[in-house]
């Protein structure tokens, strides 16, 4: 199997390009399943790709959730940061 390296940035803001880069990778995923569980027509397999599908969507929430996380937490950094007059 070949691995693909991503290097983390470590100058992230409001987001987190691995996180990103997890995101693009999983949403991949659930395209894939999705697309052969249409073509697949045996029970037993068909239902294990529905799992499948849906342990990739919950793996794509959490990461978006985490990303949200970070966003707001970089912007009520922001907000304290501004709040300080440095013209004094």
């Amino acid at each position: 199997m070949t691995q693909m390296k991503v290097d983390c940035q470590h100058a992230c803001r409001n987001t987190c390009a691995m996180l990103n880069e997890a995101l693009r990778k999983e949403a991949s995923m659930v395209r894939f399943y999705e697309g052969i569980l249409s073509e697949c027509n045996f029970p037993s397999v068909k239902e294990f790709l529905n799992e499948l599908v849906e342990e990739k969507r919950k793996s794509v929430l959490s990461i978006i959730q985490k990303l949200n996380e970070l966003h707001v937490s970089s912007q009520s950094g922001d907000g304290i940061i501004s709040s300080f007059n440095f013209n004094g």
